[in-house]
């Protein structure tokens, strides 16, 4: 007989509770055939309205932060964009004697280094964008040219974007995980009534044969598994140990028959000593 397994996905749970279901209202009007428990139908049908919900509350709050990120991420690389030519222009502004080397220690940059930093992270887009904001702001108050291409107007707009659709973006991402986390949650006392069920349909079928026993199991959505080198099951398994059963009901019947014989038999060949519980004469012949 091959092994059951228990659902691992939240499709596979709502297969299995679905099937049971509809299993069991096909087969519910006759008494004979009620194979699951009036509680444990009840609690699937609860279980399944609630945990349906909680699946499409949590599929549109994915697919909202899924569309909102495509956005993000056009925020994300013009603000990449801005920062690094920013950074870029005023080097060269430096290298060409425009700006004061030492007016680079206002945006927070090595006087004598002209590498762009780092901007692969949002962390660092963060951190330089609000440098060269700030450190623009106090140039151009002491007296300096503001610079172009890209002004810091156009980089601040982007980089204010790009900060806007972050906070958006996080949004986004709680509410997913709070329906996440209830999914999970659920997902436990989902997996209990599932294993009711199929305790209950198991053990209603136990004593088919095992080909019979494994399709009627199937029909409630338990999932079976064969391991490796088992024979999958036939019909012709059944038509075997039904045999099997018949030949074991018969030998125990000649068994039984011969026992009887056999005791007959003892019986004949030892009869049993007459015993005698009083006198073999009649006492009035002694009296005359």
């Amino acid at each position: 007989m091959p092994y059951r397994r228990l659902p691992n996905t939240d499709q596979a749970r709502l297969r299995a509770l679905r099937t049971a279901i509809e299993a069991n209202e096909k087969h519910g009007g006759i008494v004979s055939e009620i194979v699951i428990s009036h509680k444990s139908i009840q609690d699937a049908k609860v279980f399944l309205n609630q945990f349906e919900k909680l699946m499409a509350q949590y599929q549109q709050a994915l697919g909202a932060q899924v569309e909102a990120n495509k956005t993000y991420q056009k925020a994300v690389k013009n603000a990449r964009l801005y920062i690094s030519h920013f950074i870029q222009v005023l080097n060269m502004c430096v290298q060409r004697n425009e700006i004061k080397r030492e007016a680079k220690r206002l945006y927070k940059l090595e006087p004598d280094s002209f590498a762009v930093p780092d901007l692969t992270s949002e962390a660092t887009l963060l951190k330089w964008g609000q440098n060269l904001i700030d450190g623009e702001a106090e140039r151009t108050n002491a007296g300096g040219t503001p610079l172009y291409n890209p002004t810091i107007a156009k980089l601040k707009v982007h980089y204010d974007i790009f900060k806007d659709y972050k906070t958006n973006q996080k949004t986004f991402q709680t509410s997913t995980n709070r329906y996440l986390n209830e999914v999970a949650q659920t997902r436990d006392v989902g997996d209990n009534i599932i294993l009711r069920i199929w305790d209950e349909v198991e053990a209603k079928f136990a004593d088919l044969p095992p080909y019979s026993r494994l399709k009627k199991c199937q029909s409630y959505g338990l999932v079976y598994y064969y391991r490796r080198g088992e024979n999958e099951l036939t019909p012709e398994d059944d038509f075997i140990q039904e045999k099997e059963i018949e030949t074991e009901v018969d030998f125990v019947q000649e068994t039984e028959v011969e026992k009887e014989i056999e005791h007959e038999t003892v019986i004949q060949n030892n009869p049993p000593t007459p015993t005698f519980t009083g006198s073999l004469f009649d006492e009035s012949d002694f009296a005359r």
